[in-house]
C-alpha cells in the first residue's frame, strides 16, 4: 500500500470530519473511521453454531481466553485487542461501560455478566498481553443459522449491516461443512458497503477437521482432499482466499497444554500397543478401559475433552518418536492441527495487505455516508474520493481479483491463473506473487518480475488478444512495474 494512499484516505476522513463537525453523530461515526485506520486491522470470527470459531480464537491467541461453552458469553460479539493490562469491559446498550472481574476457572478465563443478561450487552472488549494480538483485533461472532434468530440477527447485522459497512475489515468463516447457509453468509457479507468495492476478504476453515475422518491420525489428509475440492468450487472461491482445514480442539489444546496433560499423555504412550490401540478405539472405550497405572477416569475424561482422540491417537505415536518433552510435543501438535497453514495463511492475505483492506474501509464509509447525508459544499470530498478510488493501484488490483473469481477474464485458465497470482491473490508478498522461495533474494525477485512484465507487455501488445482482456494486462503490468521498483530499491539499500 502506497504511503500517499494511505494519507490519502486519513486525509479525506479528517476533511470530512471538519465538514460535518456539526452533526455529533456523523462526527462520531467519522471519528471511529478515523482510529480505525490507525489500529490494527479487523479479524471477525465468524461461523455457524458450534462451528469451534472460540475454540480458534484461542489457538491464534495462544492462550484460552475466549469462552468455548454454550453459555450466554458465546451469545456476545467480543473484541479481543492488545493490552499491557489484562482487562474486561462490558459495553451495555443503555448506560456507561463497567469494568468486569478477571476470574479464571481450571486456566480459562471467565467471563462474570453479574445481573446483565447477554441480550442487553451490545459487546465485550477484551484486552489482553498476546503478541499475536499486536498486529490484529479478533473478534468473536455469536453464531449464524443458531436457533435464536436475534442472536444470528446479531451476528449478521455487526458483520454484514444493510446500509453501511462491515465492522470487521476481514473474515475468518468456519465450517463443518459446505452449506447453502455458509455461502449465503459470505455472499451477504462480500455484498456490503465495502464488499461492493471489489473486495474478495474472508478465508473458509474447515472446521473440527479431525471429525471427518473419525479421529485417525490421516483425518487432517482426508479433511485436506475436502478442502481442496471445496477450493475450486466455483461458488465458494468467488467469495473466499482460500479453504483451510484446522482441527481447532488439537490447535488449542496444543497452544495451551499443560504439564499434567502431557505426563498423562506419557503415560499413555507407555501402554503395550495392542492395549493401548484397544483403547482408543472410542472415547467411551477410552475413559472406561484399565490403565495406565496413575490415570483415572477423570484424568482421561478431561483428556478427551482437551485434545480429542485424534490428538490423543497423534500425541501417543508422536511421543516415543523423539517428541518426549513438553514444549517440542506441544509444537508438533499445533503444527499438525493445520493451525500453521492458516496462520500463514493469514499474514500472506490480510496482514501484508492490512493497510489496503483499512484504507479501502474507510473510503467506502465516506462515500456511503456522503450519499446517504449530502449537503451543500462536499463537492470537493467527493471529488477526492474519486481520484483515490481511480488512482490507487491497490485498489484495481482487489478489483481485478474479485473479477477473475467471478466473472472471469478472456484469457487462457494458465494466464488466468498467474494474472491472479500477479496481483496478489495468493498473498501480496512480491515472492508469493512471482512463485519463488521466501529466502529469495532482491536480484532473484526483480529478474523474474521482469520476465513476468516482459511476458504481460507482450500479450496487452498482441494483435491477437482480447480487447476486453486489455485491463486484465494493464493491472498485471503495474504490479509487475510495482515489485521491479521495489527490488531494485531493496538491492540500493546498504547491507
Amino acid at each position: 500500500m502506497t504511503g500517499s494512499t494511505v494519507a490519502g484516505a486519513a486525509g479525506l476522513v479528517q476533511e470530512a470530519l471538519e465538514t460535518y463537525a456539526d452533526d455529533p453523530a456523523i462526527a462520531a461515526v467519522l471519528q471511529g473511521m478515523a482510529r480505525r485506520l490507525a489500529e490494527p486491522l479487523r479479524i471477525a470470527i465468524a461461523g455457524m453454531v458450534k462451528a469451534g470459531k472460540s475454540t480458534l480464537l484461542n489457538a491464534i491467541i495462544g492462550e484460552e481466553i475466549a469462552p468455548t461453552d454454550t453459555g450466554e458469553c458465546t451469545r456476545i460479539i467480543t473484541w479481543y485487542r492488545h493490552g499491557h493490562t489484562p482487562r474486561i469491559t462490558l459495553y451495555p446498550k443503555n448506560g456507561n461501560p463497567r469494568t468486569l472481574p478477571l476470574k479464571r476457572v481450571d486456566g480459562r478465563l471467565v467471563f462474570v455478566l453479574g445481573d446483565m443478561a447477554a441480550a442487553d450487552v451490545d459487546r465485550l472488549e477484551v484486552d489482553w498481553p498476546s503478541p499475536a494480538l499486536r498486529n490484529m483485533i479478533l473478534i468473536d461472532t455469536p453464531g449464524i443459522a443458531s436457533l435464536s434468530q436475534e442472536v444470528s440477527a446479531r451476528s449478521t447485522a455487526f458483520l454484514a449491516p444493510a446500509d453501511t459497512h462491515s465492522e470487521a475489515d476481514a473474515v475468518i468463516y468456519l465450517m463443518r461443512h459446505m452449506h447453502a447457509a455458509d455461502l449465503r453468509f459470505l455472499e451477504s457479507f462480500r455484498d456490503t458497503e465495502a464488499g461492493r468495492s471489489g473486495t474478495v476478504n474472508a478465508i473458509a476453515v474447515l472446521s473440527r477437521a479431525d471429525e471427518i475422518g473419525g479421529g485417525r491420525i490421516d483425518s487432517l489428509l482426508s479433511a485436506g482432499e475436502i478442502a481442496d475440492r471445496y477450493r475450486r468450487d466455483h461458488n465458494l472461491r468467488r467469495l473466499a482466499l482460500g479453504v483451510v482445514p484446522v482441527a481447532g480442539l488439537l490447535a488449542q489444546s496444543a497452544r495451551t497444554m499443560r504439564q499434567q496433560d502431557f505426563e498423562a499423555l506419557q503415560l499413555l504412550a507407555g501402554m503395550a500397543r495392542a492395549n493401548r490401540e484397544k483403547a482408543l478405539l472410542s472415547a467411551d472405550r477410552f475413559v472406561r478401559s484399565a490403565g495406565p497405572e496413575g490415570l483415572t477416569a477423570e484424568v482421561k475424561a478431561a483428556l478427551l475433552a482437551r485434545y480429542g482422540l485424534f490428538g490423543i491417537r497423534l500425541a501417543v505415536v508422536l511421543i516415543p518418536n523423539g517428541f518426549n518433552e513438553p514444549t517440542p510435543l506441544a509444537h508438533e501438535l499445533a503444527r499438525r492441527s493445520g493451525l500453521d497453514p492458516l496462520l500463514e495463511l493469514l499474514g500472506r492475505q490480510f496482514q501484508t495487505r492490512a493497510e489496503t483492506l483499512k484504507a479501502r474501509t474507510a473510503l467506502v464509509g465516506v462515500e456511503s455516508l456522503l450519499r446517504t447525508s449530502p449537503r451543500p459544499g462536499t463537492g470537493h470530498l467527493a471529488a477526492a474520493l474519486e481520484r483515490l478510488q481511480a488512482n490507487a493501484h491497490e485498489f484495481r488490483e482487489l478489483r481485478l481479483l474479485a473479477a477473475l473469481r467471478t466473472t472471469g477474464a478472456p484469457l487462457s485458465p494458465e494466464l488466468a491463473a498467474e494474472a491472479e497470482a500477479l496481483i496478489g491473490g495468493r498473498g501480496a508478498a512480491a515472492h508469493v506473487r512471482l512463485g519463488l522461495d521466501r529466502d529469495a533474494a532482491p536480484n532473484e525477485i526483480a529478474d523474474e518480475a521482469r520476465r513476468c512484465l516482459l511476458r504481460w507487455r507482450a500479450l496487452a501488445e498482441s494483435p491477437l488478444t482480447d480487447r476486453s482482456a486489455l485491463d486484465v494486462c494493464r493491472v498485471v503490468i503495474r504490479s509487475c512495474e510495482g515489485v521491479v521498483a521495489d527490488s531494485f530499491a531493496r538491492q540500493r539499500q546498504p547491507a
